[in-house]
């Protein structure tokens, strides 16, 4: 679908009885007034300017560059020098406690350093300084020493600094010793940079190293001081602990020997330890008992079956090895004699007897010995059951006294615990008494590098100086006299006079009322087929400024109503299309010129649809610039295609170089780059002309519609038309009362200077 319906040559055809625009109609548009020109910044005029005026950078240059050499060599010098001091947290180990010793000590964090730096920086070892190097007696420190100051006085007079003479010697000295002592800590280190400055640079570098050295002097003093009260404190507890000892030792010692509770060998208590001695010869009683029955009862069954005796009682008895030695000779006669002689001989039978009589004997005196094992066991039971009996009467006692032995070792733990505080208490101040007599004890820090006297002054800086009071004046003059030149360049200049009638001044805000005006003469409307296609001629002049907003052209009041509903709209004027049914330079010319207004309080892009009118590209900052064309064949981006205006900050962009094929405007691409925009800018105005071949979607889709409507279309016409377009689809039209000054009727400069 395309919007050209409502050209002039077809809106008579179409709508011969369009009903009447219900608004009265506003005054005719004034012509635009040429506006002031705007010069370009020409270089090359520049650099004559500050050839002609050479004079006046050469000599405050040479004049800055004399005095500034003179000041440096009028001051007198300050030379630094400095110590470093390395924080280590170094200790002797052989100083430590004995329980700390096996202990590694935690380095020092990045807040402990800055606190010793605050210590350098302490007013008791700057006084120690002062007093040790005597600066007091130095007028470079004390400035009454140097007599009366009228500057320094006429000053403290309107408070700027302090007088002298109002201040006590020691505020004197020590303003000036801070003035020049600098302290601070290594960036990522442990180490302390002191810097001191001073006129004499041999009393520089001496009071550098002594406030190193008295600073690792105070933080000894306070190591001994520590130690020193220490054993101060410790010393009186030692005494109180003493007689606490000595109390609870007397406490636990009386109640045992008034409970009896008396401390038998390996520190164990006299019951306990008869318990012991009781059990002990207890199992030994019965050990015995049970041996001796088992024994007896082994022999006498030995005796009772006939079995040889072998036990080892029987075997180590006198008169059984003799009687077993004797039936051995017995039984080898009998032997021997058996080999000759028959049983029924006289002397086998006597040594058969013999050997008869050996064995009795041998088994009475197993039996003996069986009786006398039994005699053992009795006699080991009557042991076992008094063992027993003692036993039992022991428990008993221990038992009773218990409750007694539980209190005396509570007394003996108090005792216990007294005591070793109090051996605790004594190790520690022989080593605080140790310590405090120490001379050379450890400190925190030591010195890594002195202070050597400096040849070279600190301050000032001459070079520097120099080389900057001269570079300052010079580029201070000439770049007054560049800003003068640029002045003079863009000072606004009066446009030529014109035959058109005067226009009144622009008023800040619209009438209540619009006077109604007779309307201007008709123009002959233009043909469909001929749209307008004569170039502008050339040489294009550039646009110039008006004297109070370069957007006051024809139809002002009108169009800035519009801007401020639009402000006021918010998101939902976002997207404008502005149209028209006439000539397309009084389109261009109504949209930039609501862009203009619009750009003062947001972001607003121009997109030029149309590629008819010459007024856009006339105030671009790059005509020859790519456009949507480009943009959609790929050949270009999106931050080649936007260009600005050359009076505002309105952004633009074309609708592509001249001889473009505008074929790609009907591409779907182009409304997703106007939808970027959208994303990008608070408004959109699209300079659609006359709409001939552009998609309806493209410029109805949530969009806004103005009108430039020709002067010789009647009220009716322009009523129906409104409809048309809101069935077309855009949210709201707006119809201009009354049509800018047609192009054709406007002189090419003229044209270009309303634009």
């Amino acid at each position: 679908m395309r919007l050209a319906f409502w050209r002039a040559g077809r809106l008579g055809a179409l709508f011969p009885k369009a009903g009447r625009v219900s608004s009265a109609p506003r005054a005719p548009i004034a012509p635009a007034v040429a506006a002031p020109q705007l010069n370009d910044f020409d270089l090359r005029a520049l650099g004559q300017a500050l050839q002609r005026r050479r004079a006046w950078v050469i000599v405050p240059t040479v004049l800055a560059l004399v005095l500034s050499l003179a000041v440096v060599n009028l001051i007198t010098p300050r030379y630094k020098s400095e110590a470093r001091i390395l924080i280590d947290g170094r200790e002797n180990i052989f100083l430590r406690p004995n329980g700390e010793r096996n202990e590694e000590r935690t380095s020092l964090d990045a807040e402990a350093v800055t606190s010793q730096v605050q210590l350098l920086l302490s007013r008791d070892l700057a006084r120690d300084i002062i007093k040790k190097n005597k600066l007091a007696e130095r007028p470079e420190f004390d400035p009454v020493l140097q007599g009366l100051s009228p500057v320094k006085s006429l000053l403290a007079l309107f408070g700027i600094g302090r007088d002298p003479f109002s201040m006590t010697p020691e505020e004197r000295v020590l303003d000036a010793y801070y003035d020049r002592l600098t302290a601070y800590a290594v960036d990522k280190s442990r180490v302390m940079v002191i810097e001191f400055q001073s006129h004499d640079p041999e009393l520089a570098a001496r009071v550098a190293n002594s406030i190193a050295d008295g600073y690792l002097t105070m933080q000894q003093g306070a190591r001994q001081e520590q130690a020193k009260s220490a054993g101060q404190w410790l010393s009186g507890e030692i005494d109180s602990l003493r007689k606490k000892v000595a109390e609870a030792e007397s406490r636990a010692e009386d109640f045992r020997s008034k409970s009896s509770l008396f401390i038998g060998t390996n520190n164990t208590s006299l019951s306990n330890q008869q318990l012991g001695e009781i059990s002990t010869q207890l199992n030994n009683a019965r050990a015995l008992k049970s041996d001796a029955e088992t024994k007896s009862r082994m022999i006498r069954e030995m005796l009772q079956t006939g079995k040889p005796i072998e036990s080892s009682e029987i075997l180590t008895s006198e008169l059984i090895r003799r009687l077993s030695e004797q039936r051995v000779t017995l039984r080898a006669q009998l032997a021997e004699q058996s080999s000759t002689l028959l049983d029924g001989h006289p002397r086998i039978k006597e040594l058969k007897a013999q050997l008869s009589d050996l064995d009795r004997q041998l088994r009475d005196e197993a039996a003996k010995v069986s009786r006398s094992l039994d005699s053992d066991a009795r006699i080991a039971a009557g042991r076992v059951e008094g063992l027993t009996n003692s036993l039992e009467q022991v428990k008993k006692q221990a038992t009773s006294t218990n409750g007694q032995d539980v209190q005396a070792r509570a007394l003996e733990r108090e005792a216990k615990a007294q005591r070793d505080l109090l051996e605790s208490y004594l190790a520690k101040y022989r080593e605080a008494t140790t310590r405090e007599n120490i001379e050379a004890a450890p400190t925190d820090g030591r010195i890594i590098s002195r202070a050597i006297v400096s040849n070279t002054p600190a301050y000032p800086k001459k070079l520097p100086i120099v080389l900057i009071a001269t570079l300052a004046t010079l580029m201070l003059s000439a770049g007054s006299i560049v800003t003068g030149e640029m002045l003079r360049m863009t000072a606004p200049r009066p446009a030529a006079p014109t035959d058109t009638a005067p226009v009144p001044p622009a008023r800040s805000a619209l009438p209540e009322t619009l006077p109604v005006m007779p309307s201007a003469p008709p123009l002959a409307p233009q043909p469909v087929a001929q749209p307008m296609t004569q170039p502008v001629p050339q040489p294009v002049v550039q646009p110039a400024l008006r004297d109070t907003h370069p957007e006051l052209v024809a139809g002002l009041s009108e169009i800035e109503q519009l801007a401020q509903e639009f402000r006021a709209a918010g998101a939902s004027a976002r997207k404008i299309t502005i149209l028209g049914t006439g000539h397309n330079d009084n389109i261009a010319l109504t949209a930039l010129t609501l862009a203009r207004l619009l750009a003062r309080t947001a972001k607003v892009v121009l997109v030029d649809l149309s590629a008819t009118s010459p007024t856009l590209k006339a105030v671009s900052n790059d005509p020859s610039a790519p456009g949507l064309a480009e943009l959609m064949l790929g050949t270009a981006s999106f931050g080649e295609v936007i260009t600005k205006d050359t009076l505002s900050r309105v952004h633009m962009v074309s609708a592509g170089r001249a001889g473009s094929d505008r074929a790609q405007l009907q591409s779907p691409r182009l409304t997703m780059a106007l939808d970027a925009l959208l994303r990008v800018y608070d408004h959109v105005l699209l300079d659609a002309g006359t709409a001939a071949d552009l998609p309806a979607g493209l410029l109805t889709e949530n969009g806004r519609a103005i009108v430039v409507p020709e002067a010789t279309m009647s009220g009716e016409a322009r009523e129906l038309m409104c409809e048309q377009l809101k069935a077309v689809g855009f949210s709201e039209v707006v119809m201009l009362r009354s049509a800018p000054k047609p192009a054709d009727a406007i002189a090419p400069g003229e044209r270009i200077v309303a634009a």
